[in-house]
């Protein structure tokens, strides 16, 4: 056991590594001045190169990646070039709003797919089956950032039934404490605010989930379909255990391995795909901060918030790795040897 968890937690950080030097040469490609952004407009030749040879772009391509890994192993991720602040400090105080976002989308994924998929594989080839798979194609194959579009335009601005923008009502943002909403209106009680920030934040986690309830509807249909011509359910039918335990307690607890592994990677996933639900629905979140990075050429937040996103990648798809190992003992025997 021991062994495997060195080498999966080496190979974690090999693919760290991967993801911060990917992202720091690509961001070398990307036009404009780094320097001439952080000085401002009406900056001089000299005020220029001043702050080129503050934030060390004078020095070789090689040089300044070797400076930013160093900064990196030490948990500075750099200035921000617009805010003039520690990017890690940026960064702190809009991270919980994309978190609590994925959470609930994540929370609305199980909700809607663990029912879709049982229900499909229960009723393969008929009307429910039919309706489900429909449903699944349907809600796998629209654009996220289309979705939210349609989704603020016609439930926010046209039926008004959600808030189309921002994480709280004028004068019903709770005192910060944590930085996420939710968390924050339940620590002072308040109802009012809790129901005003899951408000909030309920459309753009449905706009975010579409696609992975498609996904993890799928594979819940597959696995339980599988599951359900197995010689045990077969046996455990001709005992005559009622159909809806067989279907709810041999079958799905035999899909819950695979369930788990694409349910927990779908949080790396939904973390990336925010970006854009953010950027529509006006959330301040990593995927907003990472598009004003964009939009104003601010290299240093760019490399960062891309870098946290990948990490959240990685180390989500290591804490599965690793409930697999715990919960699993088929996996348990193939990856450490442990008796099954």
């Amino acid at each position: 056991m021991t062994r495997f968890l060195i080498r999966r937690i080496g190979l974690a950080l090999f693919s760290l590594w991967g993801v911060a030097t990917i992202v720091f040469f690509i961001s070398k490609l990307i036009p404009g001045d780094v320097a001439r952004v952080a000085a401002g407009r009406l900056a001089t030749p000299e005020q220029v190169a001043h702050i080129r040879e503050v934030l060390g772009l004078d020095q070789p391509l090689i040089v300044q990646y070797f400076q930013y890994l160093g900064r990196l192993i030490h948990g500075d991720l750099g200035t921000s070039v617009i805010t003039h602040q520690n990017v890690v400090a940026d960064l702190r105080a809009v991270l919980p709003t994309t978190v609590q976002l994925v959470v609930l989308g994540m929370l609305i994924t199980v909700v809607i797919a663990a029912p879709l998929g049982i229900v499909a594989a229960a009723n393969e080839g008929k009307a429910g089956d039919v309706a489900g798979r429909i449903i699944m194609v349907l809600a796998g194959g629209v654009p996220v950032f289309w979705l939210a579009i349609m989704m603020r335009w016609v439930l926010g601005s046209l039926l008004g039934w959600f808030p189309i923008s921002g994480t709280n009502s004028v004068g019903m943002a709770p005192p910060d404490v944590t930085g996420f909403t939710v968390v924050d209106s339940l620590l002072f009680g308040n109802v009012g605010n809790v129901v005003d920030s899951v408000d909030h934040l309920f459309l753009p986690a449905l706009a975010l989930s579409t696609p992975f309830i498609a996904t993890l509807a799928r594979i819940i249909r597959s696995n339980m379909m599988t599951a359900l011509k197995s010689d045990y359910v077969t046996f455990a039918i001709s005992k005559g255990v009622p159909r809806r335990r067989v279907i709810l307690h041999h079958a799905l607890r035999s899909c819950l391995g695979s369930v788990l592994t694409i349910f927990g990677m779908q949080f790396g996933w939904m973390f990336s795909a925010a970006v854009l639900v953010e950027a529509v629905f006006g959330l301040p979140g990593v995927g907003s901060y990472l598009y004003q990075a964009i939009f104003n050429h601010d290299t240093f937040s760019v490399l960062a918030a891309v870098f946290v996103i990948g990490a959240v990648f990685v180390i989500t798809a290591l804490v599965v790795d690793l409930f697999q190992i715990v919960l699993d003992p088929r996996i348990r025997h193939a990856q450490v040897g442990a008796p099954a």
